[in-house]
C-alpha cells in the first residue's frame, strides 16, 4: 500500500525567503563630486539607524557638518549605487589627520539604507575597506561602535576582530596583513570593474531620462491633436 505524500506547507504560512545576496557588489571609490550624494544618503537614515552610525542622534545639522568635513584626499570613502544612482551604503575609512597616507591606523565606519539590508552589503564594504587600508600600509583597523551595534560587532567578529566592550560602547580592532601583488591587482580588477558598473548605470539612468521626455513630449503633441481635432 502506498504511503501518502507528505504534507506540503501552505503557501500562505511559508516563509519568506530572504533577499537573494549577489555574488559580486560593485563597490566604488568615491570623490568630492560625491559629497551631496553622500549627504543624502545620510539624512535617508532612520533616527535609530543614525544612533547606532554616529554614536548620538545626529540631527540634520551635524550629519551637514559631519560631511563638510569629510576630506576625500585624506580618507577613503567607499559607495554602492542603485539603478538609479543613488547611495545605498556608504563606509568611511578614516586616516589620522596627522600622518601621511601611509598611517599605521584606520577607523571603519559604515552606513545601509533599510531596504537594502539583508544583502550582505556591511560585510562586502568591510572586506573591502580592509583591502585597501592594508594597501596603504595600514596594519591595524579600529572599529567604534556602541555596545547594541551587534550587526557592525557581529562583522567585525567574523573577521577575526578582537572586541573589547567597555560599558555603552565597544571597540574592535583588526591586524591586517601587509600588501603584496596580489592585494594591489584585487584592489585594481575590483575599482575597475565597480567604475565601469556605474558608468553603465550612468548612461542607462540618462537613457531613462531621455525616454521619459520623448514621452512627455509624445503626449503634448497627442493632446494638442486632440484639442485641435475637437475644435
Amino acid at each position: 500500500m502506498s504511503q501518502p505524500p507528505p504534507p506540503t506547507e501552505h503557501p500562505l504560512v511559508a516563509a519568506i525567503p530572504a533577499p537573494p545576496r549577489p555574488a559580486w557588489i560593485p563597490i566604488r571609490s568615491l570623490s568630492v563630486r560625491h559629497r551631496e550624494r553622500v549627504l543624502t544618503h545620510l539624512l535617508a537614515l532612520a533616527p535609530e539607524d543614525r544612533y547606532l552610525r554616529f554614536g548620538y542622534p545626529a540631527t540634520d545639522a551635524q550629519i551637514g557638518r559631519y560631511v563638510d568635513q569629510l576630506d576625500f584626499a585624506r580618507d577613503e570613502l567607499l559607495g554602492v549605487f542603485d539603478r538609479q544612482l543613488r547611495l545605498i551604503a556608504v563606509a568611511h575609512l578614516a586616516f589620522s589627520p596627522d600622518r601621511s597616507r601611509h598611517a599605521a591606523d584606520a577607523e571603519f565606519g559604515v552606513s545601509v539604507l533599510d531596504h537594502a539590508r539583508g544583502r550582505a552589503y556591511g560585510t562586502r564594504l568591510f572586506e573591502y575597506a580592509c583591502l585597501h587600508a592594508r594597501n596603504r600600509g595600514v596594519s591595524t583597523l579600529f572599529i567604534h561602535a556602541l555596545s547594541e551595534n551587534t550587526a557592525m560587532l557581529k562583522i567585525a567578529r567574523h573577521a577575526g576582530a578582537v572586541v573589547e566592550r567597555d560599558g555603552a560602547e565597544s571597540q574592535a580592532h583588526l591586524r591586517l596583513p601587509p600588501e603584496t601583488v596580489a592585494s594591489q591587482m584585487e584592489q585594481f580588477v575590483g575599482d575597475s570593474a565597480a567604475e565601469l558598473d556605474y558608468r553603465l548605470k550612468q548612461q542607462a539612468h540618462r537613457m531613462g531620462d531621455l525616454l521619459d521626455v520623448l514621452a512627455e513630449v509624445r503626449q503634448r503633441v497627442a493632446n494638442k491633436v486632440g484639442s485641435a481635432a475637437s475644435e
